[in-house]
């Protein structure tokens, strides 16, 4: 008996090698696929409804917008597949798809194996920030989806990686093209490179430490414990985690296992359970399948639970739910008292539609519009709208101006919290208006030419105008200088005039937002 069983032994542990190299194999070319439809969404080559699909499969983002929007977008039902294969195979998501979390692998480091980990406790966390999210989203605030893992990658290399990897690039491009041998290479691998991955101009965004600092943190999170952030705080983490209490396919103990406890040295997760049969939390098993690669015996393996999943201490309780709830609600509340709930600043210019359309009660923050606006003006807002506002696009004229000839930001709004309009009623929706500080206008201040602004403007009937106007100097002579004024019922806020203008640091002509805002009285 004991030679027939001794051959299969390898083959078993080879099928299961097989599986975690088939793991890392789909997370790797998972992250290839997500890469590359963040590198097109710059590009006009591929549409909106292709290169937005990893947010349109996040089902807390799609969730947080219906509730909070009261709408359910078509696009949006992708989500159901994220939800179907989480009912059917647990947090496979999380272990197999999921950026975020092949990134944490990646940068996992090499811990010693009796490292002390936070207590089961803190895995709460994710679950309070959950229920705020969706309590909050009731509400009609989204704030909080910044803390969404999908949006968290799109916007760190939108604002951070991707330009720093331009400028890397660019500057070593620069200090090797004065070597002739390399200069005609350089030339051609521009001419490849760039149009398809790197931008053509310059990015600037604002603050881009701030989002670095984000990322930076989330991965170093690991050096406490590995995957930290889905542990203990990610609330997309949490929502899969609950729909995988009830999931069909499981990681089963198999009544063969001797206890050496070598699966729960290996699980990245920490959710393997000495003192219970070394069983797991189907909520917090990502399957990577590491303890089936690890298992001397072949002890675990994936199966249909048979067993509903036991309600662990970590998992909401009513207290807890409660206390998300009355967290929630109170967050709304304090910022329904902010300056900014009752007046916007005069600078907070939205993109095209926006809003009009109740920007900040649709925008997940995921940064898509941002990275396909050709001019980089739209920007992450900061204070200007308040809190409720953060990190919601945003034009700033001074670093780039909304193109008469693009729409690309309301194409690619995943959530449509941007209208897609197309683009001629796009050139026919305002923005904002254009005005003159004549105090720093060359022409108006200094009596001399000059006609950027006017000759720059795209609106057919030029927005602004320029008018003749004689001045007497000081030692009698008299000069005639064009004036710029701007006819504000026939400017769009394009911000093109303020972006021009020659005048250093702020702008002499600069849009700010002319709509009239309700105030509750």
């Amino acid at each position: 008996m004991a030679v027939s069983k001794a051959p299969a032994k390898p083959r078993r542990r080879a099928r299961q090698w097989t599986w975690v190299s088939t793991r890392k194999l789909v997370q790797a070319g998972a992250l290839l696929v997500f890469v590359v439809l963040f590198i097109q969404s710059r590009n006009d080559a591929w549409p909106g409804e292709w290169v937005n699909i990893p947010l349109r499969l996040d089902p807390l983002a799609v969730l947080a917008h219906l509730l909070s929007s009261k709408t359910f977008l078509a696009g949006s039902s992708l989500a159901i597949v994220t939800v179907l294969l989480t009912l059917t195979a647990g947090r496979a998501w999380c272990g197999w798809l999921c950026p975020l979390g092949t990134l944490l692998d990646i940068f996992s480091p090499k811990r010693a194996r009796d490292a002390v980990e936070p207590a089961e406790k803190w895995r709460a966390l994710k679950y309070g920030l959950l229920i705020t999210i969706l309590v909050a989203a009731l509400f009609g605030n989204l704030t909080l989806l910044l803390l969404d893992p999908i949006t968290i990658v799109f916007r760190s290399l939108t604002l951070v990686l991707w330009p720093m990897l331009d400028r890397m690039v660019t500057t070593s491009q620069a200090a090797l093209y004065p070597i002739p041998v390399l200069s005609d290479p350089l030339t051609a691998m521009d001419t490849w490179l760039r149009p398809f991955l790197l931008s053509a101009t310059p990015t600037y965004f604002r603050e881009t430490w701030l989002f670095l600092a984000v990322f930076v943190g989330v991965i170093a999170l690991n050096w406490i414990a590995p995957r930290f952030w889905c542990r203990y705080l990610c609330p997309l983490g949490a929502l899969l985690g609950l729909l995988s209490k009830v999931a069909i396919f499981r990681r089963v103990v198999g009544e063969d296992c001797k206890s050496c406890g070598v699966c729960s040295k290996h699980c990245p997760t920490g959710t393997i359970d000495p003192d219970h049969g070394y069983a797991s939390d189907p909520s917090e098993c990502t399957l990577c399948l590491e303890c089936l690669d690890a298992c001397p015996r072949s002890s675990i393996k994936l199966a249909p639970g048979l067993k509903p999943a036991v309600w662990q201490k970590y998992d909401p309780n009513r207290r807890a739910v409660l206390a998300s709830i009355g967290t929630a609600i109170a967050g709304v509340a304090v910022l329904g008292t902010d300056q900014h709930a009752r007046r916007d600043t005069q600078y907070l210019v939205r993109p095209p539609g926006a809003r009009e359309n109740l920007l900040t009660s649709k925008c997940i923050r995921c940064g898509e519009c941002m990275r396909a606006c050709p001019t980089t003006a739209l920007q992450p807002a900061l204070w200007e709208g308040g809190l409720e506002s953060l990190w919601t696009p945003v034009l700033i004229s001074r670093l780039g101006y909304c193109d008469y000839s693009c729409n690309a930001c309301g194409q690619i709004c995943p959530v449509q919290a941007i209208p897609p309009l197309s683009l001629e009623e796009k050139r026919q929706t305002p923005i904002g208006r254009a005005f003159i500080d004549k105090n720093r206008c060359i022409a108006w201040a200094d009596h001399i030419d000059c006609i950027v602004c006017e000759e720059m403007c795209p609106v057919a009937d030029k927005a602004i105008q320029l008018i003749p106007t004689e001045f007497t100097k000081e030692d009698g002579t008299v000069i005639t200088v064009q004036l710029p004024e701007v006819y504000r019922n026939r400017c769009i806020g394009c911000g093109v005039c303020e972006f021009k203008c020659p005048v250093n640091g702020e702008a002499a002509i600069r849009v700010n937002v002319k709509e009239t805002v309700q105030i509750y009285l």
